[in-house]
């Protein structure tokens, strides 16, 4: 007997349907096609096991198993449970008459429980606009996938629960959830907040410049300056992620295995901040079976590289594309994935080898060639895609004692919301834009150009302080941001000047100041 079954294969955040047919005839052996790879292999024991465990056996027949399309490379233990209901719809223990309509995935343990798969939000997006009745999934999973309306979402314990489903001796309780619901109900306050922070006033305005036009950002300080500090509390004045960019982030956490069991959407911008011992492949994205990388994990939140400087060559250089790109292409000799990557870069250093180069309390011990060298590890390219660079100062002991509580996370988010609308507006018309930060030079021209006197006090500016040429359109982007933030329709003077002082690295003697 012929039977088809449906289950996914994960290309990228996207899945693909995979077709299963089983041929069940006189025989004993059982046959495995269609570019499966070890742990597909091996499902067979774990089939035989789990069936065995509950008093139900492997059938004795000659089986035939093809996974279509067979160019398609699949992977994963996620295949057992629709290979064993095909398996057992082919020999007729389980009626076949409805096991079409569902796609299945579930990984079966040797006593048939259902084990968690990755990628369940993709599947169950997939299976929807493909016109399925709905999914059969781990009950572990079905919550995640149970976002997807108009698609009936169920999940089982056993490998048992399935089978009585399809021989209709018992009904699956269908999971429903509402996206809306979910997403409102898991957005929580941040566990750390500006009002904590004492002193490094210009910092916290930068970082309000930067969350407000979705700028990249470089601190530059002593150890012990706060550089960590106030980059871990950057999220908490971020805008909050709409249901569209939940959906999406969502999906990719689900492709690379990082939601947890029972969870649904995520509600909160990511915040990943990777070791500086972290590989290339680890950082980008790859592999042999392509997974996303840390850059696609920050998808829509914040990518922190805390000492930068200490980052192997190799890894910040790959990070250069998908800053300009927001995205990264991984290809193989068989197959190209494409990973989203619209993160915000926040990067911190010290500025010399000691720690202490213009730290007003104490003495830098670096000689001046080693603090060019050190400061040279990031490359000019890379550099040109930072549009601010603040340099950071040890906070006197005046204010840090001062027990005043300082402005509340929640009062800078109101005014980073409110620049991001303005910005939401202006770039309605323009696909793939969204902020200041993406702004190409001919919308730069639209929408950035400073007043007269702004325009002279920038040639000045870049004469006087030796400003290099790359920096001109970023002084301009990050002075449309204060701009916004001030609800203001033009560029005007003092939004340059402001915008100028968050260019320290461009100076050409500031390793020498």
């Amino acid at each position: 007997m012929l039977v088809k079954i449906y289950s996914a294969a994960l290309q990228g955040v996207n899945a693909q349907i995979i077709t299963i047919e089983v041929n069940c005839s006189r025989g004993i052996k059982f046959f495995l096609v269609g570019l499966p790879d070890v742990s597909i292999k091996e499902s067979h024991e774990r089939i035989t096991s789990a069936l065995e465990f509950n008093k139900m056996r492997f059938p004795r027949t000659q089986i035939v198993v093809n996974m279509a399309p067979a160019d398609i490379h699949k992977e994963g233990a996620g295949y057992d449970l629709p290979l064993a209901i095909g398996i057992l719809a082919g020999s007729g223990t389980v009626k076949a008459d409805r096991v079409s309509d569902y796609l299945m995935m579930g990984e079966l343990s040797l006593d048939g429980q259902l084990k968690p798969v990755r990628g369940v939000l993709s599947i169950a997006i997939k299976a929807k606009e493909e016109g399925f009745k709905g999914v059969i999934l781990p009950q572990m999973n079905a919550r995640e996938a149970a976002v997807v309306a108009g698609l009936e979402v169920y999940g089982a314990e056993n490998i048992i629960d399935v089978i009585q489903f399809f021989n209709e001796e018992k009904t699956l309780e269908r999971v429903v959830v509402d996206p809306r619901a979910e997403f409102y109900a898991n957005q929580a306050g941040a566990d750390w907040d500006f009002s904590e922070v004492k002193g490094q006033e210009q910092v916290k305005r930068a970082l309000e410049v930067a969350c407000a036009g979705g700028h990249n950002l470089l601190f530059v300080g002593a150890p012990g300056a706060g550089k960590s500090m106030l980059a871990k509390r950057i999220p908490s004045i971020l805008p909050p992620l709409s249901l569209s960019e939940s959906l999406e982030t969502t999906k990719i956490h689900s492709v690379a295995g990082k939601i947890n069991h029972n969870g649904s959407l995520i509600a909160a911008r990511p915040f990943r901040s990777p070791h500086h011992t972290i590989s290339s492949v680890a950082m980008v994205g790859g592999g042999s079976y392509p997974q996303p990388g840390e850059i696609s994990l920050a998808h829509n939140g914040v990518l922190f590289l805390d000492e930068i400087a200490e980052f192997q060559k190799s890894v910040l250089e790959v990070l250069r594309q998908p800053l300009e790109d927001r995205k990264i292409t991984i290809s193989r000799s068989k197959f190209t994935v494409e990973y989203p990557a619209g993160f915000m870069l926040v990067a911190s250093m010290n500025p010399c080898p000691c720690g202490h180069f213009n730290n007003p309390n104490k003495e830098c011990v670096c000689k001046p060639y080693e603090v060019q060298k050190y400061l040279h590890r990031l490359s000019g390219p890379l550099l040109d895609r930072i549009d601010i660079q603040i340099e950071i100062v040890p906070v006197p002991f005046e204010a840090i004692s001062d027990t005043r509580p300082a402005e509340s996370s929640a009062a800078i988010r109101e005014r980073v919301i409110r620049a991001r609308r303005i910005q939401e507006a202006r770039f309605a018309t323009d696909e793939g834009i969204y902020c200041n930060a993406q702004m190409h030079t001919r919308l730069l021209h639209r929408h950035a150009q400073p007043d007269a006197a702004g325009l002279a006090q920038l040639k000045t500016a870049m004469e006087r302080l030796n400003l290099s040429a790359r920096a001109y359109d970023r002084i301009l982007r990050v002075a449309r941001t204060i701009a916004d933030l001030e609800s203001s329709e033009n560029v005007l003077a003092h939004h340059i000047a402001e915008s100028i002082g968050y260019r320290n690295l461009d100076r050409e003697n500031w390793a020498e100041a």
